[in-house]
C-alpha cells in the first residue's frame, strides 16, 4: 500500500481538526459600533423620519462614494471630501464635472451633525437639504436629483438597499436622507486634546502644546471667542480681515445686507492640521501662515471683527499656537476604515 502524499496527509489533518471544532462555541468578532459619541460630546439629534439605522447608513455611505451622483459620472461626494484629510480636500478649489473650477474651499465634514446650518453663508438649515447644493451646482455635480433617482432605480442593488433602509424605491426622499445619515456619523473626538481635556490623560499634551492652549484661550489672542466649545466653533458669521476687497461676498449673497458683506461661517478647528489649505478660498497654505495672518491683525475691512487686531506674538508663542492646533488631530478618526469604501 502506498504511503499518502504530503498533500493528502494535510487534507486529512485539516478535516480532522475541523470536525473536532465543529461543536465548539464560536466567539463573536468584536466590532466598533457605527455611531460613537465621544466623551464630552452631546447626543446627535436625528430628524423624525430619518432616525439612524445601519441600513440607512450603509446606503448613504455607498451614495457618498458613488460617481453616479454627477452628470457624467466622474465626481462623487468623496471626490472633494477625502476621509484621510478629515473629509476635506487638499486643494484650494475642488474641480467638478468636466474639471469645472470650484469657487470655495471644501470644508471638513467632521462633526457636521452638530452644525446649526450649512454652507459658508449659512443658507441651508439641514443636512438633508444641503445635499441638494452640490448636486445642482454647475461647477460641482451639475445634475438633477430626479435623474439620479432614475439611475438608481435601474440598479438592483440600490433597489434592495433602498427598500431595506426606507421601505421605498430609491427616489429623491431616499437619496437626501441616506446621505445625511452617513454624514451625521462622521464624528471626530479622540484627538490628544480630547484625551487631555475630556479623558483626563495629563500626559497627552506637551509643554509647548499646553502653552499654546493657554494662549489660544486667553484674552490676549481671543481665539476662543469664535473657536470654542467641543467643536471649536460658535457658528457665527465673521470677517477676519483676510482682504480689503473680497471677490466672494460671503453671507451678503444670502441676505443682501451690507453688514453681512464678506462674512463667513466660523469653521471648526478639529483636525485643522490636515484640512489645509485654509480660509474660504484656500489662500493660506499652512497653519503657520494662518497664525501670521492673525498676528498681523489682518487687512482693514468695514465688517472686520473688532477682536482681529495685531497680537505681537513672539516666534515662540506662534509656534506654541501651531503645536496646540496640531494636537486637535484625531488620528484614529482619519484612519478609521469604517468611513472608507
Amino acid at each position: 500500500m502506498n504511503k499518502p502524499s504530503a498533500i493528502s496527509f494535510f487534507l486529512i489533518l485539516l478535516l480532522t481538526v475541523s470536525c473536532q471544532k465543529e461543536n465548539l462555541p464560536v466567539e463573536p468578532i468584536a466590532s466598533e459600533p457605527i455611531l460613537v459619541i465621544p466623551t464630552g460630546f452631546p447626543d446627535i439629534e436625528f430628524p423624525e423620519g430619518n432616525e439612524f439605522t445601519e441600513a440607512r447608513w450603509e446606503l448613504g455611505k455607498k451614495l457618498f462614494y458613488d460617481k453616479v451622483m454627477s452628470r457624467n459620472e466622474t465626481v462623487s461626494c468623496a471626490s472633494c471630501h477625502l476621509a484621510a484629510y478629515a473629509f476635506s480636500d487638499t486643494v484650494a478649489f475642488s474641480p467638478g464635472v468636466d474639471n469645472a473650477p470650484g469657487v470655495r474651499n471644501a470644508p471638513s465634514l467632521a462633526n457636521v451633525a452638530y452644525h446649526p446650518y450649512y454652507t459658508r453663508e449659512g443658507g441651508v438649515p439641514t443636512l438633508e437639504m444641503q445635499v441638494l447644493v452640490p448636486i445642482q451646482e454647475h461647477n460641482e455635480f451639475d445634475f438633477n436629483i430626479i435623474e439620479i433617482a432614475n439611475r438608481l432605480k435601474a440598479d438592483p442593488e440600490y433597489q434592495k438597499l433602498s427598500q431595506e433602509a426606507y421601505n421605498r424605491e430609491p427616489d429623491y426622499y431616499v437619496i437626501v436622507r441616506a446621505l445625511a445619515t452617513f454624514e451625521r456619523s462622521i464624528i471626530s473626538g479622540n484627538s490628544r486634546f480630547d484625551q487631555y481635556f475630556y479623558q483626563g490623560k495629563q500626559s497627552a499634551l506637551t509643554e509647548q502644546e499646553l502653552a499654546g492652549m493657554d494662549l489660544f484661550h486667553s484674552e490676549r489672542t481671543n481665539c476662543s471667542s469664535c473657536h470654542s466649545g467641543f467643536n471649536f466653533s460658535i457658528y457665527t458669521f465673521q470677517n477676519n480681515g483676510l482682504y480689503k476687497e473680497y471677490a466672494d461676498q460671503g453671507r451678503f449673497r444670502l441676505t443682501n445686507v451690507v453688514a453681512d458683506r464678506a462674512l463667513f461661517k466660523v469653521p471648526s478647528l478639529r483636525n485643522v492640521a490636515v484640512t489645509g489649505p485654509y480660509m474660504h478660498d484656500g489662500s493660506l497654505s499652512s497653519l503657520e501662515e494662518v497664525i501670521l495672518h492673525y498676528n498681523s491683525g489682518g487687512k482693514n475691512h468695514p465688517n472686520k471683527n473688532e477682536m482681529i487686531r495685531p497680537l505681537n506674538l513672539t516666534e515662540t508663542e506662534q509656534a506654541a499656537l501651531v503645536a496646540y492646533l496640531r494636537s486637535l488631530t484625531d488620528d484614529e478618526f482619519i484612519n478609521n476604515k469604517k468611513f472608507r469604501f
